[in-house]
């Protein structure tokens, strides 16, 4: 005839529920913060050797300018040329926080979000507070066709 027996239940409290949802939801953020760190299918760039074609078409040779590079949003990549016939590609995800690079400029990668700069031959870190280079990008250069490989 007490309320309290119809509290006690045979189940985890609200505190636990509350903790165990929020350390999933951590798990799974910071899953996907790492999951640009070691992706399968990147590889080293190309350097200007030929292809018969395939992947996605990216760009004209033309319009990567020696020293700099462009961004391509929307497959998640940035070309650079950092000297004459020599193209490179790396993730347009900064390994600091996960920001889209903004701008490719005076031989380096710039994410707006925290001001990390990444070398545009390598893609190591020039600058802080990225502590790890953007992962290389497979692309083709077959005449004066940039492609996805």
């Amino acid at each position: 005839m007490s309320s309290a027996s119809s509290h006690s239940t045979a189940g985890p409290d609200r505190r636990t529920v509350v903790a165990a949802v929020g350390a999933a939801g951590l798990a799974a953020a910071l899953t996907a913060c790492g999951s640009g760190d070691d992706s399968a299918g990147t590889g080293s760039a190309a350097t200007g050797a030929a292809s018969d074609g395939g992947g996605t078409a990216l760009a004209r040779t033309a319009d990567i300018p020696e020293g700099g590079g462009k961004i391509f949003k929307d497959q998640g990549v940035v070309v650079t040329q950092p000297t004459a016939g020599t193209y490179k590609a790396f993730s347009a995800e900064c390994t600091h926080q996960s920001c889209a690079v903004g701008s490719v400029a005076h031989g380096m990668i710039v994410c707006p979000c925290h001001g990390s700069e990444f070398s545009v031959a390598d893609g190591s870190v020039k600058k802080g507070p990225a502590t790890k280079g953007l992962a290389p990008a497979r692309i083709t250069v077959s005449g004066d066709d940039i492609r996805l490989a």
